[in-house]
Order: structure tokens, then C-alpha cells, then sequence
């Protein structure tokens, strides 16, 4: 595959699964918590609401390194993505982010207490295989011919 190509899968696939793992690092420890990704390709950028008082917020003052992991187990895709991440308090970007579930966390928009996350990318490896059933197939078709299964397409972009 070209760049351009494996560049196009990983948007795709980060933008289908929408959720993900984003990981920061905390007194040489490596943390993870699952976050709603807003994938914005035109600006090169993830974003996510996330709270002032969280502590990801801080580990990221320290150390702006993160992963993000896309997962989708049951159609055997995923994404992993590494970049550089920034809190702001940009009251414009919370209100085009802002969804109903959020209500979950705060009252609305305008709750002082949300800030923006933004992660701007610079590498990704993805893995977009065929999917469990096909390809528990290939491998067991594979392991009888004493062959290694073809089981779909993986690819690593510059972001």
C-alpha cells in the first residue's frame, strides 16, 4: 500500500470505531482510559472533552506523549496512534463538540469545568482484518497446509 492509502485507513477506521484508549504517562507508568474521539482529518487533530480536575489533565502538562487505541474486537480492527497532546479551554470548540451524552459528565456547553483535549498525530499502525469468523478459517486452513494465514491488511502512515 502507499502512504497516502495507509493514511486513508486509519482515518477511516479511527473515525468508525469512535471510541478508543487514550494513554498518558504518570510517575513512569503508563495509564489508560476509554475516551470519545472526535477524528477531525482536515485539521490533523483527535478531540475529546474531558474535565479540569482530571488527572490526565495534568499528566499531560507534564508529558504531552500519548497513545490512542482504537478497538474494534468483534470485526478484528484496530488502530494505534501515537501523538502530541494540548488542553484548552476553547469555549468555541466545546460547543461545536458538545453532544447529549455529555450531560453525563456536566450540565451543558457551558459548564466552566470542561476543557478540550486535542491530540495532533504523528504515527499510526493500524490492522484491518476480515473479520473473527473468516479469519479463524484462514488460520486453521493455514496451520493444515503448514502455511502463514493471510488475514487481512496492516500498515503503518506518518501523520
Amino acid at each position: 500500500m502507499t502512504q497516502a492509502s495507509d493514511l486513508d485507513r486509519v482515518w477511516a477506521l479511527a473515525e468508525k470505531i469512535g471510541f478508543c484508549m487514550l494513554s498518558t504517562l504518570s510517575d513512569g507508568e503508563i495509564l489508560s482510559r476509554p475516551m470519545a474521539a472526535h477524528a477531525a482529518r482536515d485539521e490533523n487533530a483527535f478531540y475529546f472533552l474531558t474535565d479540569a480536575q482530571s488527572d490526565k489533565d495534568e499528566e499531560i502538562g507534564d508529558n504531552p506523549a500519548v497513545g490512542l487505541a482504537f478497538a474494534d474486537s468483534s470485526g478484528q480492527k484496530y488502530v494505534s496512534i501515537a501523538g502530541r497532546a494540548t488542553i484548552s479551554n476553547d469555549r468555541d470548540k466545546i460547543r461545536e463538540l458538545w453532544s447529549v451524552p455529555m450531560k453525563a459528565w456536566w450540565t451543558g456547553p457551558d459548564d466552566p469545568a470542561i476543557r478540550v483535549l486535542k491530540v495532533v498525530p504523528h504515527s499510526a499502525h493500524y490492522w484491518d482484518s476480515p473479520g473473527t469468523v473468516v479469519s479463524y478459517v484462514k488460520m486453521i486452513a493455514a496451520g493444515l497446509a503448514g502455511t502463514r494465514p493471510a488475514i487481512g491488511d496492516t500498515g503503518t502512515a506518518r501523520m
